[in-house]
């Protein structure tokens, strides 16, 4: 199980006043500190939170691999064949959400022809691609298709609900994980995952890397980053070991 930790809301702290902190940049550092296997940044077209500059000096400056979410258009996927990132994930976007809603739709010609695209093009230059999708077998069959390498399994409806709902998401989650597997794709998962819900995805023994951003920085703002960190590598640790 790999924890990567996605520092987007260190940055949209700093945008928030549009000056030069907190720098994400260091929180990269502290999180690998920490003992994050890899860093995740989303870099929206609006450039709401993480920017140019930031991938820019991470691609530098970071000792672990960095996982760069973008949308499959043709501009950033330009710009991520620039930065070269050891892993690229697809991911939708909408100018207006507050976070992202929902996994890629893959349902026609016309949807997956531009992921298709951008697919082939960070492939050829080495760079390891994912797709951000719901966990739906119709969606696996065409990230498969489309010959990604990992598909990251939208985890925000299992997030999102609770009681006898929130058992059928992570039976949802889980079938979903083992489909993919059988297809020949890593399997990752993320959205929505916080301490207190973690651990019943964590133990799905097909899924081998958790993307966790928002509920570790706002831990952070308490105990630290370097230490919110730890306690949720050390929550995945003891998942998988049960």
């Amino acid at each position: 199980m790999r924890l990567y930790v996605n520092i987007d809301h260190v940055a949209t702290v700093r945008q928030a006043r549009r000056t030069d902190e907190p720098d994400p940049v260091r929180g990269a550092v502290l999180a690998e500190l920490g003992g994050a296997d890899g860093i995740t940044i989303h870099l929206r077209e609006d450039r709401r939170h993480i920017q140019d500059r930031d991938v820019d000096l991470l691609m530098d400056t970071a000792r672990t691999p960095i996982n760069l979410e973008i949308a499959a258009s043709v501009q950033m996927v330009e710009l991520a064949c620039s930065w070269r990132p050891a892993q690229a994930t697809l991911v939708p976007e909408k100018r207006e959400e507050v976070t992202t809603e929902g996994g890629l739709s893959l349902r026609t010609e016309a949807q997956r022809g531009p992921v298709g695209a951008a697919t082939r093009t960070l492939q050829d230059l080495g760079i390891r691609t994912s797709l951000f999708i719901d966990p739906d077998e119709d969606a696996i069959r065409a990230s498969a298709d489309l010959g990604v390498a990992a598909v990251e399994l939208h985890t925000g409806e299992f997030a999102n609900s609770d009681g006898a709902e929130r058992a059928e998401q992570l039976t949802r989650l889980s079938e979903a994980a083992s489909f993919a597997h059988a297809a020949g794709l890593a399997v990752h998962a993320g959205h929505g995952l916080t301490y207190e819900n973690v651990t019943p995805v964590a133990a799905i023994a097909e899924v081998e890397e958790l993307n966790i951003g928002h509920s570790v920085i706002s831990r952070a703002v308490f105990v630290g980053l370097e230490r919110a960190v730890r306690d949720m590598a050390e929550i995945l640790r003891r998942a998988r070991a049960s």
